[in-house]
């Protein structure tokens, strides 16, 4: 099953095919995880911590190794925030970059990068204001955290952060199924067991973990 695309806007063809085998995103942070992230079938990953004078070296081994690379630009020790910094992680061969700063976002797509937008949904006027900076930012996709809320979203707020990846307490093939059930994309995780979880693998849903509340509690 391949992942389902947002109501309106396609998924890029490049995330179809790097997750149509393994729905998880992993968060590699800082150099520890890397040599596990390279041979995990995993093929998507969030660089987090990585010092601006480390990402030359890694992120086009990264590509070599048929990764798709996201760089985490809030969390890149040294990286401006700003154009330049989005094309010096595009000349170095950067798939695409994860901020919260609508403004990063939106300078991303004309310079052909994939964008994904990191939102922590703490409660109903934080996730209204999400939807807005979204809807704005038109991101490739929508990074929410943390992944425990995606069962609190109305079918609706779902569908406006979408395609979205779940991420934030992450911690077993359940959290990837549930997510994946309640219309994720994927799930994101740090937990390199959770690298190898290929779609066949997951576990069934059951029903009470799919009930939503009524799009009147957003």
């Amino acid at each position: 099953m391949s992942p389902s695309p947002r109501s309106g806007a396609p998924l890029d063809p490049r995330l179809v095919a790097a997750l149509a085998e393994v729905p998880v995103v992993a968060s590699v942070v800082g150099t520890q995880l890397l040599r596990q992230f390279l041979t995990a079938p995993t093929k998507v990953c969030i660089l987090a911590s990585f010092a601006v004078g480390q990402l030359p070296q890694v992120v086009p081994a990264l590509g070599r190794a048929g990764k798709t690379v996201f760089v985490n630009v809030d969390s890149s020790p040294g990286l401006a925030q700003d154009r330049g910094a989005l094309e010096f992680l595009k000349n170095m061969g950067a798939h695409g970059v994860v901020s919260t700063r609508l403004s990063l976002i939106e300078k991303g797509r004309p310079l052909g990068l994939l964008t994904m937008m990191k939102v922590f949904v703490t409660d109903r006027s934080n996730l209204r204001r999400s939807m807005d900076a979204i809807a704005r930012g038109g991101p490739d996709l929508v990074e929410v955290m943390p992944a425990p809320i995606v069962a609190r979203m109305s079918p609706q707020a779902q569908r406006a952060m979408s395609p979205s990846v779940a991420a934030g307490f992450v911690e077993s093939p359940a959290d990837v199924a549930t997510a994946l059930a309640l219309g994720s994309t994927a799930a994101a995780t740090s937990d390199p067991r959770l690298w190898h979880l290929r779609r066949d693998q997951l576990p069934p849903v059951p029903a009470a973990a799919l009930k939503r509340p009524p799009a009147s509690q957003e």
